[in-house]
C-alpha cells in the first residue's frame, strides 16, 4: 500500500469523542510496551506519529490515525501494566470495551504480542474476546529482530499454543526496525478494508 498521508485524527476516552464518519477502522490491542506505536509508525512510514515511550502504560486513550483520508488505524490503550492502580486499569478496560462493543466502523482487531515472551493471561482473554466477536484472530508477534531467526519457530509455537491457535498463518512475525513481513501485513489489512 502506498501511504500518501497520515495524521492523528482524534484522541478519545468515550464514544462522543470518536470520529463521526463511516471510514473503516483496524484496531490494535496489546499489553503495554509490546510495540503497538512502533508498529503503526513503521507501517505508515512515519517516525513519531504514534507516540512511543520508554515508559510502559503511556497510551491511556484511544488514538485514531487517519491514513490517505480513506481509513484509520486505532491504537487502543495498552493493558497489563503492573505499576498502574487497579482503578486505572479498570478505567482503561472500560475505554477499550466501549470502543470494541459499539464501534460500527471496526473491520478488524489485531492482537500484538512481543515475540520474545509467552503471551499472558490478559493476552489470552483479549484474544478470546476478539474471536468471540467474530474477528479473524490475527496476531502480530513484534520485536522479531530482537531474537535470532533460528528461534522464531520455537517462539511462534509458544504463542500459538498459549493462545490456542490452530492456523499457523494467523501468527505473523514483525519487526518495526527492519520491516519484516510489512508487505504481507499490508496485503492482509487491505483485504479487511474493502
Amino acid at each position: 500500500m502506498k501511504i500518501i498521508k497520515s495524521d492523528l485524527h482524534a484522541i478519545a476516552v468515550k464514544p462522543s469523542q470518536y470520529p463521526q464518519d463511516d471510514l473503516p477502522e483496524i484496531a490494535f490491542a496489546g499489553r503495554s510496551n509490546v510495540g503497538k506505536s512502533s508498529f503503526i509508525n513503521s507501517m505508515i512510514n512515519r517516525k513519531n506519529l504514534a507516540r512511543t515511550s520508554g515508559k510502559p502504560g503511556k497510551t491511556r486513550t484511544i488514538n485514531f490515525y487517519i491514513i490517505n483520508d480513506e481509513f484509520r488505524f486505532v491504537d487502543l490503550p495498552g493493558y497489563g501494566y503492573a505499576q498502574v492502580s487497579k482503578a486505572e486499569q479498570k478505567k482503561w478496560g472500560d475505554i477499550i470495551d466501549k470502543y470494541l462493543t459499539n464501534r460500527e466502523n471496526l473491520r478488524e482487531i489485531i492482537l500484538i504480542v512481543d515475540m520474545r515472551h509467552e503471551p499472558t493471561a490478559q493476552d489470552l482473554m483479549m484474544y478470546e474476546w476478539i474471536k468471540a466477536f467474530g474477528f479473524t484472530g490475527i496476531v502480530l508477534a513484534t520485536k522479531a529482530d530482537k531474537i535470532s531467526k533460528g528461534s522464531w519457530q520455537k517462539n511462534l509455537k509458544v504463542i500459538r499454543q498459549k493462545l490456542d491457535i490452530k492456523d499457523a498463518s494467523l501468527v505473523i512475525p514483525y519487526s518495526s526496525e527492519n520491516k519484516t513481513n510489512k508487505d504481507e501485513i499490508w496485503s492482509i489489512l487491505s483485504g479487511k478494508l474493502v
